[in-house]
């Protein structure tokens, strides 16, 4: 008998589950899925309802929690032994909700095999993770799936302005509804004024001060609101606490200069996630000052957006550096070739390569005048750089503070 190793994985996820007593039929847990804004719904699930009173978990990629006790997060989703001992660990601590980032590669590795979901969040589906699944429609097939196997009396809750939204919804059992920023849906929301302190919004009619910044994060906000008055919270009372709310770390975080320039942090590590933050940052100052961007890609990681993304830098920067990001075990400065192999001259005239990440972090902030803007993209919360196989201690905040 051959037996193939995803239905291997299949058989060890139901049997972690099993093993642990399926934890996930004892929490009322909700997986967010999508390319981008996964860690920023799912840490804000998990804050809102501790701020409403009840015990929670939390996975993702930033850190695992188990109520208020920190977990380091090693993956976006853990493996299905690691996945089902922390949710047991939740329902042993009393947790009541538990809210989980789920990664293509956890679905299509069977790793939440006998999981119990009671909801689902999907964000946006763009260019990622190819060199593993190897074409788009797979990654989609993917994100699909846990859409799929969703229970009947689970709710399934999609962003209808992305083009795949609807897709997700195609096959599922669970109830269905939407939320947008620019059409109908169940659940809907409209940027009324925006500044780097955060956004006025109308949210299903009734206005609100958020302490987020950009489109991107009016949609992460709506579909959090929309889970929470889902699973039963009072809609006015989930408002108030998102507006009180800090952002995720790593995830558009401001930093003031003393040259009186503002620095962003932010994970964008797709040309879409790129696109996204600096639309926003050119929205907001709109033409006031300059747009320096320091970002770079990951080495052993799909080579093809690497074109792409440096060309979304030119487009909205009024200055790039190019660095290294993760370069693993590739040669960073073959990785940064491949960025710019595809750029000419005239677009070469704005751009600066510099290998050593730091280094470039420093000379961004030495070009930046008052009321400029440095972006440093890629890494986010990450405090490390992966070089060869080992992690060494990186964390671009830290350089922007010496600076």
């Amino acid at each position: 008998m051959i037996v193939r190793v995803k239905d291997s994985a299949e058989a060890l996820g139901r049997m972690a589950s099993n093993f642990y007593g399926r934890p996930s039929e004892q929490l009322t847990l909700v997986g967010v899925t999508g390319t981008n804004g996964k860690t920023t719904i799912a840490t804000l699930l998990y804050q809102l309802h501790r701020a409403l009173g009840y015990k929670v978990g939390l996975l993702s990629t930033v850190c695992n929690y188990v109520d208020d006790k920190a977990i380091e997060s090693t993956h976006t989703t853990p493996d299905a032994l690691a996945l089902n001992a922390l949710l047991a660990e939740m329902v042993e601590a009393g947790c009541q909700y538990a809210f989980m980032e789920v990664s293509s590669h956890s679905v299509d590795q069977r790793r939440i095999a006998g999981l119990k979901f009671a909801g689902a969040i999907f964000t946006n589906l763009t260019r990622d993770h190819i060199d593993y699944h190897k074409t788009f429609d797979n990654y989609l097939k993917a994100k699909k799936r846990f859409f799929d196997e969703l229970p009947k009396g689970a709710f399934a809750i999609v962003n209808v302005d992305d083009k795949n939204g609807m897709v997700m919804l195609q096959n599922t059992r669970a109830d269905k509804k939407t939320y947008s920023v620019r059409s109908l849906a169940d659940f809907t929301a409209r940027i009324l004024e925006a500044s780097f302190d955060g956004m006025l919004l109308n949210v299903c009619n009734r206005e609100v001060f958020m302490p987020f910044v950009g489109r991107f994060n009016a949609y992460n906000l709506l579909a959090v609101y929309g889970a929470a008055v889902l699973l039963g919270a009072d809609a006015e009372e989930v408002l108030r606490i998102l507006s009180m709310a800090k952002a995720v770390s790593g995830r558009f975080e401001s930093i003031k200069m003393q040259k009186g320039f503002t620095a962003i942090v932010d994970y964008a590590h797709t040309p879409d996630a790129l696109t996204n933050v600096i639309d926003t940052i050119n929205e907001i100052r709109n033409g006031a000052g300059k747009l320096i961007t320091v970002v770079g890609c990951g080495g052993n990681r799909d080579k093809g957006k690497r074109p792409m993304m440096a060309r979304e830098a030119i487009k909205g920067s009024d200055k790039v550096i190019f660095t290294s990001d993760n370069p693993r075990k590739e040669d960073p400065q073959a990785i940064l070739d491949d960025m710019t192999a595809e750029l000419d001259a005239t677009e070469m005239r704005n751009v600066l390569v510099i290998v050593d990440r730091r280094q470039a972090i420093r000379t961004a902030c030495q070009l930046a005048d008052a009321g400029d803007v440095v972006l440093v993209a890629g890494k986010g919360h990450e405090n490390y750089q992966i070089i060869g196989d080992v992690k060494h201690h990186f964390d671009d905040r830290e350089v922007l503070l010496e600076c």
